[in-house]
């Protein structure tokens, strides 16, 4: 009785050693003289059953994933696959999968078995070593091996000197550039000697000149630097006692020689318009009459006045001057002479003795005497833009310039200054026209400014014009009166307009008369528009045009288009400057090309 009390009483907690003692003498499958366990070890093995039981079923065929014990390197733990591949199954007939072990197995409680080795890495039992790591679990011997087999393999590759190494080197290397970035670079010798230029401003044919010798040159300026004072009547291309520019110079006196026949027997004045539009239309341009005068822009030409035959002069945008005989039908019918080092803005031939050129540039205003073969110097200055012939004898002239003022020159006092220099306000000053009739009258165009002055009454600053011209607003390109009378005023402005003025009376402010929508935008690379009376009507004027095909216009005062001048197998470019024989069906208009192009009765 006393001994089924005892045994169905609950007994006394043993010591640990206690019960290991008991666990180890006492056989498998006794329960009945196996002692409890005590409230820590029941939650161990609790533990360890929920971890097998969340342990995944082995399926026939597949093999369950092996744990890798990682080193502290990342290398894979001994005994398993390297590090990067997957464990393939090797070949054969699968093998079944282990059951669980039982609750009551010593495989099942944890205490030893590899089933339990493999999944926590519980202790092994009899292979832990004797020395001081008995303590550590396998899975930490493992850990602690590869650790160790790894540390010696690094070793062995030497990664830390050679990180090193290639340290210090990156750390030069960038200290030299950061050094070579604070210093500045030097100069190239060629840079500062050496300016590339192409063949157009250094004023070379293409044609037959190697690249070579062109480049071994030295750099030429885009406008050669022309010496003050007289020059010599010599064409650019041909030595002093040429035969053709003798010949070209005799032709050129022998018609200033002939007496020119009244203007005014020629002039047609307003009536008529119907006969003045069908000798227009009997002007036609052929492939003979177009000829490159000079090498570039065409930005002024001057008509001989001669009836005898045809003598055109064209200046160009670097200071050439090219003298072109229509009527010589051979290939040297055209010269050209450099007497300006920039561009050549306004030509005249004398009004009084045709034997005389007066052209003007930026820096001087020139008289190319025939009878001389000589381009004397009038006047030297600085940024000039025009002139006008303020007699009939052409000894004096008013003078236009860029930064808006004008001057009076006088070819009879000696030396190449100005008589008077005056300030009339403009911000610039584009051309200057003198009134046919009442020469002491001069019209001048700038920016936005068209107004008229009495040259007699002209001081230094504060001058008053006598009539202004509204309704620009734009720059103006060009004003000029009408050729006989005077009355009418004929403008070009940048806003794409042709403006007729009456100033038959010079009231303080006049009116536009008429308005002709044109489009004057011709840009950089052509000349702009100049608005030119025929020289024998005085209702009719001719200007340039961007419309296609390419074509002259002739408009009258009314703004009617009377005609315009075309052909498309010879005409192909904008002419922008243009101009009408004084007293023959004559037009001659330039382009930009230095090309010249002559409309003319057959």
């Amino acid at each position: 009785m006393a001994l089924s009390q005892a045994a169905t009483s609950e007994p006394e907690e043993a010591s640990p050693r206690t019960r290991q003692r008991m666990q180890e003498s006492t056989p498998p499958g006794s329960a009945a003289l196996r002692v409890s366990p005590g409230p820590g070890e029941r939650r161990a093995v609790a533990a360890r059953q929920l971890r097998v039981l969340l342990r995944p079923l082995a399926v026939a065929g597949r093999r369950l994933p092996q744990k890798r014990l990682l080193g502290a390197g990342g290398g894979a733990a001994e005994g398993s696959a390297p590090a990067g591949k997957r464990l393939r199954p090797e070949p054969g007939p699968p093998k079944p999968a282990p059951a669980s072990p039982p609750p009551g197995s010593p495989e099942g409680n944890g205490w030893d078995g590899a089933w339990d080795a493999e999944s926590d890495g519980s202790d092994a039992g009899p292979e832990a070593p004797a020395d001081g790591r008995s303590q550590l679990s396998a899975y930490e011997r493992k850990r602690l091996k590869n650790i160790t087999e790894n540390a010696k393999f690094f070793a062995a590759l030497k990664l830390h000197e050679s990180a090193a190494r290639l340290q210090q080197i990156a750390t030069k290397r960038q200290s030299h550039v950061t050094k070579s970035c604070s210093r500045a670079k030097p100069k190239k010798a060629e840079d500062e000697t050496v300016r590339r230029r192409s063949m157009r401003l250094q004023r070379v044919e293409p044609s037959g000149i190697p690249v070579a010798e062109v480049a071994a040159q030295p750099g030429a300026e885009e406008y050669p630097q022309v010496p003050a004072g007289p020059l010599p009547m010599v064409p650019e291309d041909e030595v002093e006692n040429s035969k053709l520019r003798e010949e070209l110079l005799t032709t050129w006196m022998r018609i200033s020689e002939m007496k020119a026949k009244d203007p005014e027997e020629h002039t047609e004045h307003t009536c008529d318009i119907k006969r003045y539009q069908e000798s227009l239309n009997s002007m036609v341009l052929s492939q003979e009459n177009v000829k490159k005068v000079v090498k570039y822009r065409v930005c002024s030409m001057a008509i001989h006045p001669s009836e005898s035959l045809l003598f055109v002069a064209a200046g160009d945008k670097t200071g050439q001057i090219g003298l072109w005989n229509v009527s010589c039908r051979s290939e040297e019918g055209a010269h050209v002479f450099v007497p300006h080092s920039y561009s050549v803005t306004c030509m005249q031939f004398s009004p009084c003795n045709p034997a005389h050129l007066l052209s003007l540039s930026t820096e001087s205003l020139r008289c190319g005497d025939v009878t001389r073969a000589i381009f004397d110097e009038i006047c030297r200055s600085e940024d000039l833009s025009s002139f006008d012939f303020l007699e009939d004898n052409a000894c004096s002239a008013i003078v236009g310039y860029w930064h808006g003022g004008v001057a009076v020159v006088d070819r009879r006092t000696p030396g190449t200054s100005s008589e008077l220099s005056v300030d009339i306000g403009f911000k610039r000053t584009r051309t200057v026209h003198v009134h046919p009739v009442n020469k002491q009258y001069f019209m001048a165009a700038g920016s936005v400014d068209v107004c008229i002055y009495d040259v007699r009454y002209l001081k230094s600053s504060g001058n008053s014009p006598v009539s202004s011209l509204k309704g620009h607003t734009k720059s103006v390109a060009s004003a000029y009166f009408s050729p006989v009378t005077g009355s009418r005023v004929v403008t070009v402005c940048a806003d794409d307009k042709l403006r007729i003025y009456d100033t038959s009376s010079l009231s303080p402010t006049v009116t536009a008369l008429s308005t002709i929508r044109h489009n004057n935008n011709t840009g950089r690379w052509l000349t702009r528009f100049q608005a030119v009376w025929d020289p024998r009507r005085e209702d009719c004027f001719v200007v340039g045009s961007l419309a296609r095909p390419r074509q002259v216009e002739v408009f009258q005062d009314t703004g009617k288009l009377l005609h315009s001048f075309s052909n498309p197998d010879c005409l192909s470019s904008v002419c922008s400057i243009n101009g009408f024989h004084p007293s023959k069906n004559i037009l001659v208009g330039g382009n930009s090309s230095g090309r010249l192009h002559v409309f003319k009765e057959e």
